[in-house]
């Protein structure tokens, strides 16, 4: 194989992963800038480039320029949804923390973003960025790259992607994560349930003193609390169910 079309091939390759890990949670991160995430992506390509040589069934991408248009709107295609299926996890996590700020009181306080571009609770920013260094810590990142390797096997450069069964993927892993979203938000659910009857009656009880913001402090201090005593299993669920995903 010369040297132009193993550089053909290198591109091809990118075009897959590259896609995925600027969707997928940890290398997406905009806290990391662009050229760096580039920089990694085209490591990662070129060293993965001798092993994944094998999967290229003797396809010419060199035929035509139609042929090596189709092959690279089939990698993006391929490494987005892949990245995609990954961010559900982070968005889900996300989407359970905002729930869980609001629940203790949280919810009108902005901070600063740490996966997105718009003011989030501070709460929230701090279970995401938690969880985004978790993912480092425990090695899933590598874990992460083992899975766009083994993803050639599944479905090697050439191969046009089946929609039908990446929607039915999509789908699985959406409900995977938002049951795992349920999951870490159910203390503050019950928490918050309980808190705002006990509120709600004692106003009932004494209209007139302004029950809810005299007890806003003491509602926050309770969830502040709790979070103390769930955050680890609460991390862990969401490690344990994204670390099974990407196995």
């Amino acid at each position: 194989m010369g040297l132009p079309e193993m550089l053909v091939w290198s591109f091809l390759f990118f075009c897959r992963i590259g896609s995925c890990l600027m969707v997928i949670p940890g290398y997406s991160s905009s806290r990391v800038p662009m050229k760096i995430r580039l920089f990694v992506a085209i490591a990662i390509s070129l060293s993965l480039t001798p092993v994944l040589l094998t999967t290229t069934k003797g396809i010419n991408p060199d035929e035509s320029v139609l042929m090596l248009a189709s092959l690279i709107i089939s990698e993006i295609l391929k490494g987005v949804v892949i990245g995609l299926m990954g961010r559900m996890f982070m968005l889900a996590l996300q989407f359970a923390a905002s729930g869980m700020a609001m629940f203790i009181g949280m919810g009108t306080m902005p901070g600063t973003p740490i996966e997105g571009a718009e003011p989030v609770p501070a709460l929230v920013s701090l279970i995401t960025l938690t969880a985004t260094a978790l993912i480092f810590f425990t090695d899933l990142h590598l874990e992460i790259i083992q899975a766009l390797l083994a993803s050639y096997e599944v479905s090697a450069v050439g191969d046009w992607p089946v929609f039908n069964q990446q929607l039915d993927e999509i789908l699985t892993t959406l409900a995977t994560a938002m049951f795992l979203a349920i999951q870490a938000s159910a203390p503050f659910v019950i928490y918050s349930v309980m808190v705002n009857l006990a509120i709600g009656l004692t106003n009932k009880l004494t209209p007139q003193i302004p029950i809810y913001f005299i007890s806003l402090p003491f509602v926050l201090m309770g969830g502040l609390f709790l979070l103390f005593f769930v955050s680890d299993e609460m991390l862990g669920l969401f490690i344990s169910g994204f670390g099974d995903w990407v196995r």
